[in-house]
């Protein structure tokens, strides 16, 4: 590796940052889980368990090893060892913004159409094709998964104004 190549180990997201992060986010998504369920019924009723019993217990257990994880990384101690340095965030955040933007688009214009410009801009970004190869299979993945869904499962997903326009 070149000298001019070399990557600053020392700049970057530690192992015990990122352990923490992913810690408190998982013991937020598990008391929503525990919050709602509660909500529906989590308890053990006349006929069996109600409708949220499992589903809170899982949000529990989600929220207890969450912490376990928070305690071992709050008391780790010794080297601080990077686990993602600025290069590699880079290559995380060129798929993660992408996606993203995907999941907010499929509100205002449909999976469909938000499938379709998600893959061409993956497939032109990082598989460099042609668009020759882009365009048939940006479209046809999506028209495939409508039919299967839409009109032979009758499963209603997420649609925009081209459906609306087309009828659908």
């Amino acid at each position: 590796m070149a000298e001019s190549e070399k990557v600053d180990e020392s700049v970057g997201v530690t192992v015990r940052a990122l352990d923490i992060g992913v810690a408190l986010a998982f013991m937020v998504l598990g008391t929503v889980v525990m919050v709602d369920n509660h909500r529906l019924g989590a308890a053990w009723g006349p006929d069996g368990p109600q409708s949220g019993y499992f589903p809170f217990y899982i949000g529990l257990a989600l929220v207890l090893s969450a912490a376990i994880v928070l305690v071992q990384a709050a008391l780790r101690k010794g080297r601080r060892r990077v686990a993602i340095d600025r290069v590699q965030a880079r290559s995380v955040l060129a798929l993660l913004v992408p996606t993203i933007v995907y999941v907010a688009a499929m509100a205002f214009i449909g999976i469909y159409v938000a499938s379709a410009v998600y893959l061409a801009y993956f497939m032109r970004l990082l598989g460099h094709y042609r668009w020759a190869v882009i365009a048939p299979t940006a479209i046809g993945i999506p028209v495939a998964l409508f039919a299967l869904f839409e009109i032979w499962f009758l499963v209603p997903l997420p649609k925009g104004p081209l459906e609306d326009w087309l009828g659908y």
